[in-house]
């Protein structure tokens, strides 16, 4: 059978780095087996789901190079669908109505914690529930109540989970809405999904699924559980944190390629290398070398990323996104501010691992300095420092031919007569240039 795995995230914000990299994973898998990738959006949640970040998602998928073959397919145009499975699972008896309300299962709840029990719907309404007049039945299904459910998962490997640990999970809402376990299967059914590469936060989930899989008698799909990602505290990832988001490294200035080289190595690796091409992604990446550990974001190592592809790439094709983060800080490009660019880029790639960084420190580059840094000034331009640079001033307006050897030797000049070194001159110096502390 032909692989055909999916990235299925919720238009409720950003694309997460952990959702960015569940999709590259689950792309890599596929693109190596020349199978099947789709995207589908989860968007059943009406109240949360927004147009807004399911944009996000897409831009930020398109921008780290990662495309689908199939989708997006929504599931918001399902529903008559998941209704009609759940109508056959009823009809088969796999599945039935429970009229218990909210406040019923609040109060079942709270005796069982008093009893010390895991909390969970006792299946009151299973035997044969009676219709309740003005109460809208959820449905639920007909979870097996004796033995265990196995599966072989492709990170974690044999997982076996005993059938009284889980209750009769719910279908259909009361108002008729599918719920994600019920969804998901069917959307997995109908799209030939053959291998689900999900974060292991969806561990709890598979072994309910996969009994509403075998009720429906279709082919079992494989598991590959990815470990969570920490930040740099040790705690899960928050889509709270701006670390989180995707688009945040864009707009920051990395590039997609460092980016994706990052995430790759979250919880993957192959021997001690750190650098790959997207084809030599696709060509080596296994699941079977995922790690189960949860992975830990490192900034230094994808600003270390990100300097090397700076200094790799197409200069015209940096100096090209250097022109774009300075137009966002409301620089303008005349001809002849166009033309330095590519010297600015090459002058400042060594020193800087994103171009937003950089743009901020080239800005005195191409406008007019506005007042000095106070801070600065009283370290750099002291008694001792401004004869020197008074000294250097006249003798650069004394130039012919303004080229790097004359403004070498006016420099060598300098030392010599006040018998210094560059390490003292040179920090005055860039302070007068720019106004502030870039080197």
């Amino acid at each position: 059978m032909p692989v055909s795995t999916r990235f299925a995230p919720s238009p409720t914000g950003f694309l997460h780095l952990g959702g960015a990299r569940t999709a590259l994973f689950s792309w890599l898998y596929a693109r190596r087996r020349r199978g099947c990738f789709s995207l589908r959006i989860e968007d059943t949640d009406s109240g949360r789901s927004t147009r807004e970040s399911m944009n996000a998602i897409l831009s930020g998928l398109s921008w780290l190079g990662i495309d689908y073959d199939e989708g997006p397919v929504s599931q918001s145009e399902r529903i008559p669908r998941y209704q009609s499975v759940v109508s056959r699972l009823l009809d088969e008896n796999k599945a039935y109505h429970c009229y218990c309300t909210v406040e019923e299962l609040a109060a079942m709840r709270e005796e069982q914690m008093k009893r010390g029990e895991k909390p969970r719907y006792d299946r009151r309404c299973r035997a044969g529930s009676v219709h309740r007049k003005g109460v809208k039945p959820t449905v639920r299904f007909k979870t097996p109540l004796t033995g265990s459910v196995r599966f072989q998962d492709l990170v974690h490997g044999r997982i076996e989970v005993e059938n009284a640990e889980l209750d009769d999970l719910v279908l259909l809402r009361s108002d008729g809405m599918p719920t994600y376990n019920l969804s998901v299967v069917v959307d997995d059914m109908d799209m030939g999904i053959t291998h689900v590469i999900r974060g292991d936060d969806h561990l709890s989930n598979t072994p309910r699924q996969i009994h509403l899989i075998k009720s429906l008698n279709v082919h079992l799909p494989e598991y590959a559980h990815l470990p969570m990602i920490l930040d740099a505290d040790g705690k899960r990832l928050s889509k709270r944190s701006g670390a989180a988001d995707v688009t945040e490294y864009r707009r920051a200035g990395y590039l997609p390629e460092a980016v994706l080289n990052y995430l790759l190595r979250l919880g993957w690796a192959y021997g001690d290398r750190e650098i790959f091409s997207t084809e030599e992604m696709i060509e080596l990446f296994d699941l079977a070398q995922v790690n189960k550990a949860a992975a830990s974001l490192n900034r230094e190592k994808l600003d270390w990323l990100n300097r090397h592809y700076m200094k790799t790439s197409d200069p015209k094709a940096m100096s090209s996104l250097l022109a774009r983060h300075l137009q966002e800080l409301e620089v303008s490009f005349d001809g002849r501010r166009g033309d330095v660019l590519d010297q600015v880029f090459e002058a400042m790639r060594d020193r800087y691992h994103c171009f937003r960084d950089m743009a901020e420190g080239a800005l005195f580059f191409f406008t007019d300095l506005g007042p000095y840094d106070e801070h600065a000034a009283e370290k750099f331009l002291t008694s001792e420092t401004i004869p020197w640079l008074e000294y250097i001033h006249g003798e650069l307006q004394k130039l012919e031919h303004w080229d790097e050897a004359s403004i070498r030797a006016v420099i060598d000049g300098t030392l010599g007569k006040f018998s210094i070194r560059i390490k003292q001159l040179g920090p005055p110096v860039r302070f007068a240039l720019s106004g502030g502390m870039p080197s």
